[in-house]
C-alpha cells in the first residue's frame, strides 16, 4: 500500500497514541463523543448561484443545505433583509465572513481602534440574524510589523472586550488559522485553542479550514481534536486548488470528518472556493462527495 505524508503522520499520529498507552495498549479505545455529530452543510452567499439573496436561498435549501455565509462589510445595513429572507425558511446563516476594517493586531493603535469598533459592529448585526460567530483574521502578511510573540501577547490582550461583546450579542469571534503563504501568525488549529484557552471567554472560538489545512496539519483528525473545546465552524474547498470539492484529483476529508465526529461536532462545514464548472451542477457534485466521504469517516 502506497502512502503519502498526510497519510503516513496520521498513521504515525494514531499508533503513537496506541504506543503511549503501552503496556495496555491493546485497552486503548478513543473517548465516545459527548453528543451524536451532524453534518451541516452551509455556502458562502458569494459562493452560491443567484441573481439575489431568494434566489440564491432556493438554491441551497434544494439542495440540502442548511446554513449561508454571508460577508460582514456592510452587513449592519443588511440585517432586515436577512430576517425577512429567512422567515419560514429551514436555512440559517451559519458565520459570518470578515469584513470589519482595520488590523486587530497593527503596532497602530488607530488602525487597531478601527478594527475593534468595526469587529463590533459585526458582532451585534451577527447576533440579530443568528450567527454561530464572526470569522476573524489577526493579520494577513505585512499587514503588522509585530513579531509572533507580540502579536500573540497583543491578541490576547484585545480578545476579552470583543468576546464579552459577542457574548452580549448571542455570537461569537471565531479565530481562523490560515497557511504560511497568507500569515506568520496563527496557522494551526491546536494554535487557535491555545489562545482560546488562554482569553478564556465564552465570546471566543475558533473556526477550521480544509483548504489551509492541507498545508499546515499533519493530521486533520488531530487537528479538529485539539480544537474540541472551542471548534464552531468549518470550512471546505478542494485540497490543492481551492475549488470545489471533488474538483482537485484524491480530495480526501475522511479523516478531518472522522475527528469531527469524535468531538460530537454540531456546526456548519461551508464551501469557501470558486468553480472550474458552472456552480449549478459542481456545488451538488461537492456536497455529494462530502456526504458520502462523511459516511465514510
Amino acid at each position: 500500500m502506497k502512502l503519502n505524508r498526510r497519510d503516513f503522520l496520521t498513521t504515525a499520529a494514531v499508533t503513537g497514541i496506541l504506543g503511549a498507552a503501552a503496556p495496555a495498549a491493546r485497552a486503548f479505545t478513543l473517548p465516545d463523543p459527548p453528543q451524536k455529530a451532524r453534518l451541516r452543510l452551509s455556502c458562502q452567499e458569494g459562493v452560491a448561484p443567484g441573481r439575489n439573496l431568494a434566489e440564491k436561498l432556493d438554491f441551497l435549501e434544494a439542495n440540502g443545505f442548511e446554513g449561508i455565509e454571508p460577508g460582514g462589510g456592510g452587513l449592519s445595513n443588511r440585517v432586515e433583509e436577512f430576517q425577512k429572507a429567512l422567515q419560514g425558511r429551514k436555512i440559517k446563516v451559519s458565520a459570518i465572513c470578515a469584513g470589519f476594517n482595520g488590523v486587530l493586531v497593527s503596532e497602530k493603535e488607530d488602525v487597531r481602534n478601527q478594527a475593534v469598533e468595526s469587529i463590533k459592529e459585526i458582532l451585534t448585526a451577527a447576533g440579530a440574524i443568528g450567527a454561530t460567530g464572526l470569522i476573524i483574521v489577526p493579520a494577513f502578511h505585512n499587514q503588522t510589523a509585530l513579531g509572533h510573540k507580540e502579536t500573540r501577547e497583543l491578541l490576547v490582550k484585545l480578545l476579552p472586550e470583543l468576546g464579552d461583546h459577542a457574548h452580549k450579542a448571542g455570537t461569537r469571534i471565531l479565530l481562523e488559522p490560515l497557511n504560511r503563504r497568507e500569515c506568520h501568525f496563527l496557522r494551526q488549529v491546536a494554535d487557535g485553542a491555545a489562545i482560546c484557552k488562554d482569553v478564556n471567554n465564552p465570546g471566543i472560538a475558533l473556526m477550521g479550514d480544509f483548504w489551509h489545512m492541507t498545508w499546515e496539519e499533519p493530521c486533520d483528525m488531530a487537528a479538529f481534536l485539539a480544537g474540541r473545546d472551542y471548534l464552531h465552524h468549518v470550512h471546505i474547498a478542494s485540497r490543492k486548488s481551492r475549488r470545489m470539492p471533488g474538483e482537485d484529483e484524491g480530495d480526501n476529508y475522511v479523516a478531518g470528518m472522522k475527528g469531527l465526529k469524535l468531538i460530537g461536532y454540531q456546526d456548519f462545514v461551508s464551501l469557501e472556493c470558486g468553480s472550474n464548472g458552472e456552480r449549478t451542477q459542481t456545488i451538488p457534485a461537492a456536497t455529494k462527495l462530502i456526504r458520502e466521504q462523511w459516511e465514510m469517516a
